[in-house]
């Protein structure tokens, strides 16, 4: 009889630090020994479960996942980048599917080496991250007739949009800056390999500070010598990063930039759209035709 069937999930976790009994299981393309009881970590993967009819299968999702509205009445396993190995296991899952970055590595180590099932999906903030995602998900779960129909409806909306924003001359495309929060009283944005930054090359954008990777504060300076046209934001959230137009007018800096003098700022919803699911070409469609219009 398996260690799983035995301990509870604290015990489990006890006697795997200690002895280091189990075997990993690495993702893998083939279908999953048994999905009856499926965690699921980050929105995206969430989303695409439910999408491919397998959302019976859940039973715990990560804080990120709260759409569709169903997912909500699902026991919350905390937020993907600071797990606890005691929350995710905590719903006796037979198998987790995870989105690439979640963590912290220590509880992946756990949860890698527990009596569970682990797979990790690749996560690339493009049209080919979003296919791969969808056919990795089918082949995890067997849906692969379902994932082909998914891929199909998703790339029919987004590639017309794709195709637009691609073909717009270089001297009509708008630079933006992506502002995650303002820690500080300092500009917290986006360089490249973000989701943030994918969302910009997608809706037709220049990332005007994109000579950095991931997050960074900005100075003063280096926010009036990017002279963003247009100032991007999420929508919808609290905390540290909810930052309100007129915080982000007040920024002497970015009152500075074309974007602040014309009050040109614009919203992303960041579960709709920046989480890459299903739902990415209506966030990008309508950011691109905020900004733009429908040309």
């Amino acid at each position: 009889m398996h260690i799983h069937s035995l301990l509870s999930a604290s015990r489990r976790i006890a006697l795997l630090a200690t002895l280091g009994l189990a075997i990993a299981r690495p993702a893998s393309a083939d279908p999953l020994a048994d999905p009856s009881r499926l965690v699921s970590i980050g929105g995206s993967v969430t989303e695409i479960i439910y999408a491919l009819g397998a959302g019976d299968l859940l039973v715990g999702r990560d804080t990120t996942s709260m759409y569709p509205p169903q997912a909500m009445a699902l026991p919350d396993i905390g937020y993907m980048r600071q797990l606890a190995p005691e929350g995710v296991l905590s719903v006796d899952p037979s198998a987790i599917i995870a989105i690439e970055g979640s963590g912290p590595p220590e509880t992946l180590d756990v949860l890698k080496n527990a009596d569970v099932t682990f797979a990790e999906i690749p996560e690339t903030y493009d049209r080919a991250g979003i296919v791969g995602e969808i056919t990795a998900i089918g082949d995890l779960l067997g849906k692969q007739t379902e994932a082909t129909a998914l891929v199909e409806a998703v790339t029919a909306k987004l590639d017309p949009i794709l195709a637009r924003n691609e073909a717009r001359p270089a001297a009509s495309r708008k630079k933006a800056i992506f502002i995650l929060s303002l820690s500080g009283g300092k500009v917290m944005a986006s360089g490249t390999g973000t989701a943030a930054d994918g969302i910009l090359t997608l809706a037709g954008l220049d990332n005007a500070v994109g000579s950095y990777p991931g997050y960074k504060a900005l100075t003063d300076e280096a926010i009036i010598a990017a002279a963003p046209d247009v100032i991007i934001m999420m929508s919808g959230v609290a905390g540290n990063h909810a930052v309100s137009d007129a915080d982000a007018l007040a920024q002497p800096a970015l009152a500075l930039t074309p974007a602040g003098r014309n009050h040109a700022i614009f919203r992303v919803d960041p579960i709709a759209t920046m989480s890459f699911g299903p739902r990415l070409a209506d966030g990008v469609e309508a950011l691109s035709t905020a900004i733009y219009g429908g040309a």
